[in-house]
């Protein structure tokens, strides 16, 4: 036991050390694009004859479509294509007022391509466009003395206008694609809201009757995209692509994982029955976190299980399905979630105290055959239940239910939209965040487990492990003690401490995309001899078995048994802290975190800049989280915790501005810190809020951008007075406007802002001395880009958001006791109350 450990004492929760001020970005526009030198005549002639081209396959659209019955939302679909090399000013084509929708954006060797839903008879809109740049000059300048080609910043990066095919609509993997025209799959449906949402999916559904499609009757509701789903052959999509005017976007619809159901039992009834005299359960009637497993039922029937699980907290999203579990794993998290790692529990002697309890919700069918249905629909489905039948309870979300495959490379898709969408309650309108944990996704071909780590850094992590506000978890292990007989050839293939060879990574991904995954735990290893490998019970963990009248004890392992963990840790947090915030939560787990030495020996191989932390994340998160840490404060390592709000954006005159920012003058160990001088020290920050998604691929950044906000955090410098901390934070809001980087620095940051700002949960360590500490006691957090501001239509931008902000300071320990420091400058000592 550490001297932390001995002495626990409860974070600070501070409440009224936040002002907020207004906030302005001093935004002077971002740079025009770099163009290739084009003959205006010529380059303008030739797209004029391409949209003239259009018209008569526009009139054919038209007819087609009034053929069969529609009289409204007549148009064509166009695809334009890019310059070689140079990025489409693809927001430029959209024309609201004319109806005018982007609907796509692609990214293919070098090729830009967007499209675009044109109305009937809008095609004069780009015609016009067209004229306008041969024939007009802008104002004059300085620069242009004649003034520029009129639109030149769009026509110029236009390379080819064209009718859009199927394969246009397509923004799935390209190997996902149907190969045969007979091949029938169901199709991930997007489509557009327009004027009426409920209407364009009755026109959706109309068109595709006619055509012979089946369409399931779940649907998922985004912003500004319905997605449902539709079963027919690649024939029939492709030869009625002119009536399908109706969709942005086509995905192949994803398969779920398989799930372990065969592992030989560990039957030790003596065992269970000394575990449960020396359990203390909560009882039904006390207000305790619950642990709610979408998965495949729970079978209560369990001795272990039944004290925690009422049989009113048994739930199915299909009532024909019942609320058993026939397959088992679903009763394997639930052992994980309540007691952890069995091993652990059965050989100690200790007393268990349990303040969480648990429910349940059957996500999957018998043998997780969901074909024809939405995960992401089935989801929002089963977190409705529980929340239905008990509205009040404090609960945390764990599903370990992914697809097969790593297809979407951080991309959002519909499954993991609806995550965000139900963490942040945008249905809601905010009013009841949640936590939810998902599973990163398994390496599950034994096959690649030799070529560990490298088979890690190719698998990706499945959907909808990508989803910006779910604590995403990976796996790492402790195990390598290999027990079975006749396995002497056999070693562990992980080292102790290692990333699991189960676990799925994001160093396939995007430079845009969330920090993932977020945290390990334990999920086992597995071993290898010189001819194959495989996994085995001693590496695995121990947990409940679903079928308890044969047997009581089975082995769960991989990324599934690690998110059960860590939905354990955030119960536990949550018992201890009851006032905490879902976002809150979330933080704590992701700031007790810390690498082992054989993660970061493995993984950060690359010193240049912030590539080698950049990768040790992407494989590894932010390492292993620690109950102890997140739960108690010590003398040496202090944590304040702050719950704010902020508005983010307003609309004035001329459109839709920033608006807030929060200045966190914290309660500071000033003196203690210039005492111990030059001594090195650690200041750790986590800032976490939930987005609401807007998923729909029109480019990851701009005025289509997937998140609805971004908050970015800093701290005052030494030597940096209060107003040149205000405006150097603007001048940062301006370059992350602009899409260039700022030129100021801050040594000592581990990530640093140009890393450590990516989803929605950002967590950065500061390492230097104390007294350089000292002059950092100050916190802003101010408003970055997102679809509440660029989107206005859509009409969120006077949204509320919430945050939550964790710091701590961390000395070498020796005596000096910060913690009482700050104490002694809370003037409501109750703030610091669990």
């Amino acid at each position: 036991m550490t001297d932390n450990q001995r002495d626990q004492r409860p974070h600070f929760i501070l409440s009224g050390y936040a002002k907020t001020e207004k906030f302005r970005s001093v935004s002077s526009g971002g740079g025009r694009p770099s163009l290739p030198p084009l003959n205006r005549a010529i380059h303008g002639a030739a797209l004029l004859r391409q949209v003239a081209r259009l018209k008569p396959i526009a009139e054919i659209a038209k007819q087609a479509q009034e053929d069969i019955g529609l009289d409204s939302g007549l148009g064509i679909q166009v695809q334009f294509a890019s310059q070689p090399g140079i990025m489409l000013a693809f927001e430029s084509l959209a024309r609201e007022r004319s109806g005018i929708e982007l609907l796509n954006v692609k990214h293919e060797d070098g090729i830009t391509s967007a499209t675009v839903f044109v109305p009937d008879g809008k095609l004069d809109v780009f015609e016009k466009l067209m004229k306008e740049y041969l024939q007009e000059n802008t104002k004059p300048s300085e620069k242009y003395p004649d003034g520029r080609p009129k639109h030149q910043d769009l026509i110029e990066t236009i390379r080819e206008i064209r009718a859009a095919e199927l394969l246009a609509l397509w923004t799935d993997s390209p190997e996902s694609f149907p190969i045969t025209d007979d091949e029938a799959i169901w199709w991930e449906t997007w489509l557009p809201i327009r004027d009426n949402r409920k209407m364009e999916v009755a026109r959706f559904c109309f068109v595709a009757e006619k055509i012979g499609f089946q369409v399931a009757g779940v649907q998922l509701e985004f912003p500004e995209r319905t997605v449902l789903l539709a079963h027919g052959t690649k024939g029939q999509m492709k030869r009625s692509v002119m009536l399908l005017n109706h969709v942005a976007e086509l995905r192949r619809a994803k398969e779920t994982a398989e799930f372990f159901d065969s592992l030989l039992p560990i039957e030790q009834q003596e065992w269970v029955e000394e575990l449960l005299g020396r359990s203390d359960f909560s009882a039904e009637n006390v207000l305790v976190p619950y642990i709610c497993i979408l998965d495949t039922g729970i079978n209560r029937g369990h001795p272990l299980l039944a004290p925690v699980l009422a049989p009113g907290d048994l739930h199915t999203i299909d009532p024909n399905w019942g609320v058993d579990d026939q397959e088992g794993h679903g009763t394997e998290m639930a052992g994980l979630a309540l007691y952890g790692d069995l091993t652990d529990v059965m050989g100690s002697t200790g007393s268990v105290q349990l303040n969480h309890r648990l429910e349940s919700v059957k996500l999957l069918r018998k043998n997780g055959d969901n074909q024809g249905e939405h995960f992401g629909a089935l989801t929002v489905e089963a977190v409705s239940r529980p929340e239905v039948t008990a509205p009040c309870r404090s609960r945390v979300f764990s599903m370990a239910v992914t697809a097969q495959d790593n297809r979407d490379r951080g991309r959002p898709s519909a499954w993991s939209g609806a995550i965000d969408g139900l963490a942040a309650d945008w249905l809601g309108d905010g009013g009841a965040p949640r936590l939810i944990v998902v599973a990163a996704g398994n390496i599950n071909d034994p096959g690649s487990w030799p070529d560990y780590p490298d088979s890690n850094s190719t698998d990706g992590i499945h959907d909808p492990g990508q989803a910006w506000n779910a604590l995403t978890v990976g796996a790492y292990t402790e195990k390598s003690l290999i027990t079975e007989k006749d396995a002497q050839a056999f070693v562990p293939i992980a080292p102790v401490g290692g990333l699991s060879p189960f676990s799925t990574t994001s160093t396939t991904w995007g430079k845009h995309t969330p920090l993932k995954p977020d945290v390990l735990f334990e999920g086992g290893n597995a071993a290898k001899d010189a001819i194959s490998a495989c996994w085995m019970h001693s590496l695995s963990l121990l947990t409940t078995h679903h079928a308890p009248q044969e047997r009581l004890l089975t082995t769960a392992n991989a990324t599934s048994a690690a998110t059960a963990l860590c939905a354990r840790m955030a119960a536990q947090l949550m018992a201890a802290y009851p006032k905490l915030w879902p976002e809150t939560i979330r933080a704590l787990i992701v700031h007790s975190a810390r690498w082992s030495d054989a993660m970061v020996q493995t993984f950060k191989i690359d010193d240049r800049k912030s590539g080698g932390i950049r990768n040790l994340i992407q494989h590894c998160g932010f390492g292993v989280p620690d109950l102890d840490r997140a739960m108690w404060s010590a003398a040496n390592s202090l944590t304040l915790i702050v719950q704010e709000s902020l508005q983010p954006f307003e609309q004035e005159r001329d459109g839709i501005k920033t608006r807030d920012m929060s200045l966190h003058e914290l309660p500071w160990p000033l003196l203690e810190l210039q005492a111990l001088g030059e001594t090195d020290v650690e200041m750790r920050v986590t800032l976490s809020y939930f987005v609401e998604p807007n998923p729909a691929e029109r480019g990851i950044k701009g005025r289509y951008r997937y998140e609805s906000h971004g908050l970015r955090f800093d701290t005052k410098r030494p030597a940096e007075s209060l107003e040149d901390l205000r405006k150097r934070i603007n001048r940062l809001a301006r370059d992350e406007e602009e899409g260039t980087r700022t030129t100021s620095t801050d040594s000592g940051w581990m990530l640093g802002p140009q890393l450590r700002h990516r989803g929605s949960i950002h967590c950065d360590i500061w390492r230097g001395t104390a007294a350089d500490l000292a002059e950092r006691g100050i916190l802003v957090i101010y408003p970055a880009l997102g679809w509440w501001k660029t989107r206005a239509a859509l009409r969120r931008y006077d949204k509320i958001c919430r945050y939550a902000l964790v710091v701590s300071i961390l000395t070498p320990e020796m005596e000096v006791d910060l913690y009482n420091a700050v104490l002694n400058q809370i003037t409501v000592p109750a703030s610091i109350l669990v």
